[in-house]
């Protein structure tokens, strides 16, 4: 019987290390078991914490939560589409794609695990690190380990987990390094109680060096999402679902998805989710606003505050409005003018040092600032914003006529800002986040950092004949004529070497945790349950509390400058459903959330078959009426079939590990 010399779970990602990568990346290749003892390096507080840097590196590659397609495929649902790669989004949204597609991410994550289980079994005998310094290098290795099984749990659905605290035996026999797929609910236990365990000996806070390294919160409110996931009705079928995935099972033919509702998972999830709004409420956490301002410039223009209401217009955050500037308070969460340190909404981060956020922002922003202009919104997706009353944007009003459009005079009287001359009205009035995402057919885009200045402040029209409308000699142009702004700073131009301002890549913030949080409690009937917190040192009674459910959500509407949800919805568990999953389209477009979203609500097999729509792209300035008519656009088709639920295992893989069971739709290797 053949012998291999393992330590780790080398079968499940044969140490993938890519020759491509720098030398960041490349630290085995200086410390690997080639060249030096694990004991050598371990020994060393160098060496030590370059091997966890390894760990964490495999984080900004194809497990990165925020991204372009490349390595973030799972940022398109029905929310965008993008037109370059030739037919690549054909490809992805017809599941046109096969087994071994865009499959980095799990032989990364492995990696990542592996290097983790690694340090946390030989960092003990550092003999150049503080006792503290252990106790938190550790903790940090936890975490990370942790979080890639939860990124592949997310995409993949159940997967091994490693037993042994991840050691291997060095001598094993090949069958016996075999490891079958752990059940949802094993996997998202295991993640919940290694969170827990990290978070014990992980810092509140980190200084401005140290900002991409995980704090207690970024482990509960990991440990909160997982146990989200897990009473979602993906895993936690009500008694009416038809759908269990039955044929989800493990080599012996044990169902890796629960089978039976248990209303107690949401509890749970909403316990969880109150420990990090806990931290919260003592300030540790909160979200990040931007104080109202009566003047401004160009790029930086004076608050437009929200139509006038009774309440919030007349009383400061949270509670109101009135001290806060809505769209700066969402728009520069994510576009870099702030650093992580400087903000309290952001709980975990990889830091603003990966250019796959930027590669993304090159593939929105138009032609004339040195984008791509071929990352598009969906006309659901901008539909789905509401006007500034807070009330549905009206989808069957007739958006044609000269009435409908901008006149010189409304334009310069103000009541349509920031709208200018000739932009269509169904793009007036709307909510302030609208304007902080949406690159509507008329917007003013900035681009300061342009060395020249007929380079910035440019009005950017998607007509057919303008720089950045369709063209058919090649893909930089929108499909659907409206573009993304979201993550777009007003410096921003590449034009410019240098011209683009770093971002910070979001892992979890505070706003997704309160919306978490809301959602949890929502789904609880009539039982209260005494679940302790994540330390033990007090029990919370939770129940479907409306005014903890308020909480959540008023501030995260109100800082976005829309009213909380009327008494009606919060009365009636399925209304407020419907509104929190809307919330959730608003507030996280773009974070690589809806996809995953859609997919635990068990709503992917109705809202991604939908057809998509945008404006007619092919029409002029001159038919201004007809590019803004609604169509049916032919060149984004869209389907959904039942296999999309989970992405595939790679061939690869499953012949790697001969206990790998394959996802339901998904063919096996001859």
């Amino acid at each position: 019987m053949k012998k291999k010399h393992i330590l780790f779970s080398t079968i499940i990602s044969m140490g993938m290390m890519v020759s491509s990568c720098s030398d960041y990346l490349s630290v085995e290749g200086k410390l690997g078991e080639n060249t030096q003892s694990l004991e050598n390096i371990f020994e060393n507080k160098e060496w030590s914490e370059q091997w966890l840097a390894t760990a964490y590196a495999w984080l900004t590659w194809s497990n990165i939560d925020i991204g372009s397609k490349d390595n973030c495929i799972t940022n398109f649902s029905d929310d965008m589409c993008y037109s370059d790669r030739n037919l690549e989004y054909r490809v992805f949204k017809y599941c046109e794609y096969d087994e071994n597609w865009k499959q980095d991410s799990w032989a990364q994550a492995y990696d990542g695990i592996r290097h983790a289980s690694i340090f946390i079994h030989n960092i003990d005998r550092n003999k150049e690190m503080t006792p503290d310094e252990i106790v938190d290098y550790k903790a940090q290795a936890r975490f990370v380990r942790a979080y890639f099984y939860w990124k592949l749990l997310q995409k993949y659905g159940p997967i091994p987990i490693i037993p042994n605290d991840g050691v291997m035996d060095y001598n094993a026999a090949y069958e016996d390094l075999y490891i079958p797929r752990s059940t949802y609910d094993d996997c998202v236990n295991y993640i919940a109680e290694e969170m827990k365990l990290a978070a014990k000996d992980l810092p509140l806070k980190r200084d401005t060096r140290n900002m991409a390294r995980p704090t207690r919160g970024a482990a509960l409110a990991t440990r909160a999402k997982a146990l989200l996931y897990a009473a979602s009705p993906l895993n936690n079928p009500r008694p009416t679902d038809t759908e269990r995935f039955t044929d989800l099972v493990d080599d012996e033919g044990r169902y890796l998805m629960a089978q039976e509702y248990n209303e107690e998972k949401w509890a749970k999830a909403a316990a969880a989710a109150r420990d990090v709004v806990e931290l919260g409420r003592k300030g540790v956490y909160e979200l990040h606003t931007v104080s109202a301002h009566s003047t401004g410039t160009i790029d930086n223009p004076a608050t437009i505050a929200p139509p006038t209401h009774a309440v919030y217009s007349h009383a400061d955050f949270p509670a109101g409005w009135r001290n806060i500037d809505p769209l700066q308070s969402y728009e520069t969460l994510f576009n870099g003018v702030i650093f992580p340190s400087e903000n309290k909404e952001m709980i975990f981060t990889t830091g603003q040092n990966n250019g796959d956020i930027n590669t993304m922002i090159q593939h929105q922003m138009p032609i004339a600032f040195g984008g791509y202009n071929c990352h598009a919104m969906t006309g659901k997706q901008c539909d789905a914003y509401q006007m500034n009353t807070g009330k549905p944007f009206d989808k069957t009003k007739d958006w044609t006529g000269d009435e409908n459009y901008v006149s010189a005079e409304e334009a310069a009287s103000g009541d349509w800002a920031p709208l200018v001359e000739g932009v269509n009205k169904q793009y007036g009035h709307r909510e302030p986040r609208f304007y902080a995402t949406v690159a509507y057919n008329g917007c003013l885009w900035n681009g300061t950092n342009a060395v020249q200045s007929y380079d910035r402040n440019l009005i950017i029209w998607y007509y057919r004949g303008e720089e950045s409308g369709w063209s058919n000699s090649g893909d930089r142009w929108l499909a659907t004529g409206i573009g993304i702004r979201k993550f777009v700073s007003s410096r921003d131009n590449f034009k410019t070497e240098g011209g683009v301002i770093s971002k910070p890549v979001i892992g979890i913030r505070y706003a997704d945790v309160l919306l978490w949080y809301a959602e949890a409690l929502n789904e609880l009937g009539a039982s209260t349950y005494q679940i302790p917190s994540w330390d033990g040192t007090q029990s919370y009674d939770i129940s479907r509390d409306k005014n903890e459910m308020s909480y959540a959500i008023s501030r995260v509407r109100i800082r976005g400058g829309v009213p909380d949800f009327g008494s009606d919805v919060y009365e009636n568990a399925d209304e407020f459903r419907k509104h929190l999953k809307h919330e959730r389209q608003i507030e996280l477009f773009a974070e690589n959330s809806r996809y995953f979203d859609l997919r635990r609500w068990k709503d992917a097999e109705y809202e991604e078959s939908q057809q998509m729509y945008g404006c007619n792209a092919y029409m002029s300035k001159t038919e201004r009426d007809l590019f803004h008519t609604q169509v049916i656009n032919s060149n984004l088709p869209t389907t959904f079939s039942r296999k999309m639920y989970f992405w595939p295992i790679s061939h690869d893989q499953l012949r790697r590990n001969l206990r790998l069971t394959q996802n339901p739709g998904w063919t096996y290797y001859d």
